[in-house]
């Protein structure tokens, strides 16, 4: 059984059991969390596709942890103008371990 569930703008192909790293939520380690924003259910040969949510489903996750990515490196140049800018980032992220689908 897998559900394709939709948080921080991004789609995720997820399964009971998995680990995955979404955008920040609001929580602390441990606590239990909600995917309410399902958007395809599947078990079997048996597919439900919502339009665009699947009626009463949800994924039920425990937050694992809190991190960040790997640094990205942003360079901007202009050739012949004496301009260089050169900034990193690392965005933040949340892992979420996958307790259970509700369909």
């Amino acid at each position: 059984m897998y559900a394709v569930v939709e948080t921080g703008g991004k789609q995720y192909k997820v399964s009971v059991g998995q680990t995955i790293e979404v955008e920040t939520l609001p929580a602390e380690v441990g606590d239990s969390v909600t995917l309410d924003q399902v958007l395809l259910v599947a078990e079997g040969d048996q597919v439900q596709v919502g339009k665009p949510l699947v009626a009463g489903a949800s994924v039920a996750g425990t937050i694992v942890g809190h991190g960040l990515h790997k640094k990205a490196i942003i360079f901007h140049y202009r050739p012949k103008q004496r301009y260089r800018v050169k900034r990193g980032h690392r965005q933040a992220f949340t892992r979420v371990r996958i307790d259970e689908i509700k369909a």
